[in-house]
């Protein structure tokens, strides 16, 4: 499905357009402190209070951003939001627009607002853009009952919002590697009703990591529209209604290696440069969210209907990759997901909360090919020169139903306990069912230390569009045919997850937080690209092992903020269990003997930032470290460490009208550091991609 856009815009600017009129508004502006740490926001509004009181941390290790954190980052607002990400302990950057927190493939759920978003299919676009983030949480370690499914950490999004008349702003962003960016944000509100949009655009020719070592990738460009809109109808002083809406359509060449040797013939083609491929994928996800909330003495609760359409196009390059890879498929997926959710909580006495909720999702994903292959031997061998089409395409229907019951008792000594208890029923490829404890511990030792122990069991079922099913009696005697034929069913993750950690303010500037983990898990769900295509398949290891540990220090003054995160972790799988014809035998023989590291596991992971902020100016930097992410056979290597150091400036001038003109200067990689994130090696991997070199970039921005 998709939404007429145009509409929701034309309306959310007549409502602009008439309280500027009736109230001619403030700019905005915030007592926030200015910080780069990960710092709390503050939440003013009684309704945000109680719906934040639905959904609370509740023991979970939680790292709270706020605008002025946003600000101080690299490229400030006119980054990807996986930059914020990358500033999170334990989170290790990837190709495509990936990253790993706590040494797990993705595995993480996004909520706007705390409604849940339905997942789309995973690819390197990324719709969330940051200017309609008012702040984010990013929860991790011992879940409370109220997160299911996708465990490794959640990402809790809160949009902005206009209280005051109109407010808008307008945007743009040149740069290194032929960017330009232009965006707008506009709001406003007329008696109960309220809006808030955000429209982008951007052009790029490095929208995916470069395949090779160079300042510029060849066959990179990149197009990107984002939409966003949020409209609030305040019924009374209690309850409300509001509407989320939200385009992404993005197109990406994928990037060329030149020099490249041929391997298959092609009838009537002597030879075929490979910087000459012409290779390209299409990504567009629109989804819908409706909510309705309520409090009601002691009672509050939030029901939501939410909608979303996901699809993937790739479209091959048919003679080039014919005679780099004898294969090449014209690949489509989409993914339509529907769902209800209901979450509440009750305030039996200050001291006794009961919490509950439920959700039901419905999937319905399809997957069609058309491949052109040679004809092989029992081998792999190409027989024929003349490529034939063989077309193959899967529907798979699925739904999941979960239902949560939670406890907290405030207990004398400061000491807070939640128990809770998940009921989760999945029936996708196969029918499968988890009853899931939850237990946190809360202990305030004193006014400056607190203490959590946290105990979750966890049941996480594959992203139904990534369980990949082919024919593989259909590319018998073909150059795509697999030397290994089995292809176990892909089963739900079950794991038992334990957290422990600290906070302690040092001094009134000096904070220090410590948090450690441990994860047991079957059919440990993981990852892996196997085709040209950058779309990925699901696969299990039938054992698992996750653990690690991260410290944060942050320092804050009136002016000057830092802050260092710190994290070591291992991940480890063996014996895998499904999708076993993705991979070579030699590989399988392996992991069914030893433990084998995941390609995303990265020994250590750090990142700082430093700002310093003058009346109407901040200056920043920042670094990012990482010891290498895995790669050599079945992982038993890893890339060289990288540690791109990034900074910038920014000035913000008072103009006629109580308007602000904000100019800001980016270098990103200052050093102009040569880096891989993969090379051509390890398990899932299917092309090398380097880190961006260095660019410089510039932007300006005027808010009314």
């Amino acid at each position: 499905m998709s939404f007429r856009f145009p509409l929701s815009l034309l309306f959310i600017f007549a409502i602009s357009l008439k309280a500027q009129v009736a109230s001619p508004g403030e700019p905005t502006s915030s007592s926030d402190s200015q910080t780069v740490k990960l710092e709390a926001y503050v939440v003013t509004d009684s309704l945000d209070v109680s719906r934040d009181s639905i959904v609370p941390s509740l023991g979970a290790t939680s790292y709270d951003i706020g605008k002025m954190q946003l600000d101080s980052e690299s490229l400030g607002g006119n980054g990807t939001f996986n930059e914020i990400l990358l500033r999170v302990p334990s989170v290790a950057q990837d190709s495509y627009g990936q990253v790993h927190l706590r040494g797990e493939h993705a595995n993480l759920q996004y909520r706007i607002n705390d409604v849940l978003l339905p997942e789309g299919i995973s690819g390197f676009g990324q719709e969330l853009d940051i200017p309609f983030m008012k702040s984010a949480a990013i929860l991790t370690g011992s879940l409370p009952a109220q997160y299911g499914y996708r465990t490794a950490g959640v990402v809790d999004i809160h949009t902005q919002n206009t209280e005051k008349g109109f407010e808008g702003t307008l945007g743009a962003f040149i740069g290194s590697h032929n960017t330009v960016r232009v965006s707008t944000t506009a709001g406003g509100n007329n008696g109960k009703l309220s809006g808030f949009t955000t429209v982008s655009t951007e052009t790029n020719n490095l929208g995916i990591e470069s395949p090779t070592p160079s300042k510029e990738a060849i066959h990179d460009k990149t197009n990107q529209i984002k939409i966003f809109t949020n409209l609030t109808y305040l019924i009374d002083s209690l309850s409300r209604i509001s509407l989320m809406l939200s385009n992404s359509t993005s197109t990406f060449q994928i990037p060329n290696s030149p020099g490249l040797s041929q391997n298959f013939i092609l009838n009537g083609v002597k030879n075929f440069n490979s910087s000459f491929l012409n290779e390209n994928q299409s990504e567009f996800n629109d989804y819908a969210i409706l909510s309705y909330q309520k409090t009601s003495g002691d009672f509050a609760f939030q029901v939501s209907a939410f909608t979303r359409y996901s699809l993937t196009h790739y479209v091959p390059d048919f003679s080039g990759d014919l005679i780099f890879n004898g294969v090449a498929s014209n690949v489509h997926q989409d993914l339509i997901s529907n769902g209800l959710e209901f979450e509440g909580k009750w305030d039996i006495s200050t001291n006794h909360t009961v919490r509950f909720g439920n959700i039901l999702t419905t999937n319905n994903a399809n997957t069609k090919t058309n491949t052109a292959v040679f004809s092989a031997d029992s081998e792999g061998n190409q027989l024929g020169t003349i490529p034939f089409w063989i077309q193959d395409s899967h529907h798979r229907l699925g739904w999941l139903v979960g239902l949560y019951l939670q406890d907290e008792w405030k207990l004398p000594s400061n000491i807070t306990v939640n128990f809770g208890l998940r009921s989760d029923d999945s029936k996708e490829q196969i029918s499968e069912y988890q009853l899931s404890p939850r237990l946190n511990i809360v202990w305030q030792i004193t006014p400056n230390t607190n203490m959590h122990l946290g105990f979750s069991h966890y049941f996480t079922p594959p992203p139904i569009e990534l369980v990949d099913t082919p024919s593989l009696n259909k590319f018998t005697n073909t150059t795509n045919t697999s030397l290994v034929s089995k292809n176990s069913v892909v089963q739900s993750e079950k794991s038992n997850y334990f957290d422990y950690g600290f906070t302690q303010t040092l001094t009134s500037t000096l904070s220090l937080n410590f948090d450690s983990y441990f994860k047991k898990a079957t059919n440990l769900l993981d990852q892996g690209q196997f085709g040209q295509a950058v779309v990925f398949a699901a696969y299990n290891y039938k054992y698992g092992e996750i653990y690690g540990a991260e410290i944060s220090l942050n320092y804050t003054t009136k002016k000057t903020s830092a802050y260092i995160n710190t994290a070591v972790g291992r991940a480890y799988g063996k014996f895998i269990s499904s999708g076993q014809f993705e991979f070579d035998k030699d590989i399988l023989d392996y992991a069914s003997t030893h433990s084998v590291a995941l390609d995303h596991e990265q020994k250590l992971t750090l990142s700082s930032g430093l700002s310093y902020h003058f009346t109407s100016d901040m200056i920043y930097l920042d670094l990012l470290y990482g010891s290498g992410l895995r790669s050599g056979f079945a992982n038993t290597l890893h890339q060289s460490p990288y540690y791109p150091v990034n900074l910038g400036y920014q000035h913000t001038s008072n103009l006629k009208f109580k308007r602000k003109l904000t100019t800001r200067l980016d270098i990103v990689n200052c050093f102009d550091q040569i880096y891989a994130l993969h090379d051509v090696s390890g398990i899932g991997v299917f092309a090398p991609q380097y880190g961006a070199r260095r660019g410089v970039f510039v932007s300006t921005s005027l808010s009314f």
